[in-house]
């Protein structure tokens, strides 16, 4: 079996880089050719997508894991085409290579496809609604995806961070060591869910297929268990920083409201997402999401 991974160096790729090698080869593919740490890459810009067929005919993977991404949600907002070719279409072109030639595609969604009203976790049979362009591109990118006919997995997540790469725990961690206050918001609900968790589960279910379980076509949710705000998950972050001596001091946390902290983007108000089909389907439940935390800080400290 042989695996291309596009998006080897972001979060979860440079996790899924590190497990999916138990399995099988694996080509990495990042948008410059380089890995962190400095090893190489074949170069896979999603942002040309039509350049991504020369890559997919030279290589014939039999199992495309995409885990490349448009992530910035504000900055999507005033870059509309650009989101949409990485988050739609390039996975689109991606799903229907696999379609003409047999192979499998693994791929990644987000929360941002629900518009988070009401208080009830999002099933992978509700409506989508996003509510700005990064969450409409990553619901296209599902619909291409679909349309294709190809054997697929998607995997929707939430509230990703990891030890590496720009993410809300190593900003908090940055914060504290700049400021004596912090406003965080309070009253967006979700669950924070390690990099390297998405990972194992991702490399889990190829091992199953591996093995010769039928490919876990469809879509699935995967996020820890559990739920909190922004503002709870600084607390935790801080609380379990200070025990572990990764920080000295902690900001005091202000909970405030959305309202008064205005982004260009609209997040989802509750963004938690029913897990029940991955348990049932796979035997598959996630930690509660305050486990995340105490080992992503540990790897820190370390």
């Amino acid at each position: 079996m042989k695996i291309l991974l596009l998006g080897a160096a972001g979060q979860v790729g440079f996790e899924l880089h590190r497990g999916l090698q138990v399995l099988s080869e694996v080509i990495p593919a990042t948008r410059d050719g380089r890995l962190p740490g400095g090893g190489s890459a074949r170069i896979a810009d999603l942002a040309a997508p039509a350049t991504l067929e020369t890559l997919l005919d030279d290589v014939r993977p039999d199992v495309i894991v995409n885990a490349a991404a448009y992530t910035a949600v504000d900055r999507a907002e005033s870059e509309p085409e650009l989101a949409q070719a990485i988050n739609a279409e390039a996975p689109g072109l991606l799903a229907r290579w696999c379609a003409a030639h047999g192979s499998k595609l693994l791929h990644y969604s987000t929360d941002y496809v629900f518009d988070g009203q009401g208080k009830h976790s999002w099933r992978e049979d509700d409506a989508t609604a996003p509510l700005g362009t990064y969450g409409r591109s990553k619901r296209d990118g599902e619909v291409a995806i679909e349309a294709s006919g190809c054997d697929h997995l998607i995997l929707r997540t939430a509230w990703v961070y990891a030890a590496r790469g720009h993410n809300f725990l190593r900003t908090m961690l940055r914060l504290a060591g700049e400021r004596d206050h912090l406003r965080v918001v309070a009253d967006q609900i979700g669950s924070p869910t390690p990099a390297r968790w998405i990972a194992a589960v991702s490399v889990a279910l190829l091992a199953r297929w591996q093995a010769g379980a039928p490919w876990p076509s469809g879509l699935v949710h995967l996020t820890a268990s559990g739920q909190t705000s922004w503002h709870g998950f600084a607390e935790a972050i801080f609380t379990t920083a200070l025990a572990t001596g990764l920080l000295e001091r902690a900001p005091t946390l202000e909970a405030i409201a959305t309202s008064e902290y205005p982004t260009p983007a609209k997040r989802p108000a509750y963004s938690c997402l029913d897990t029940s089909a991955l348990r049932e389907r796979f035997g598959i439940s996630l930690p509660d999401w305050r486990e995340g935390v105490t080992q992503t800080l540990a790897e820190l400290a370390r």
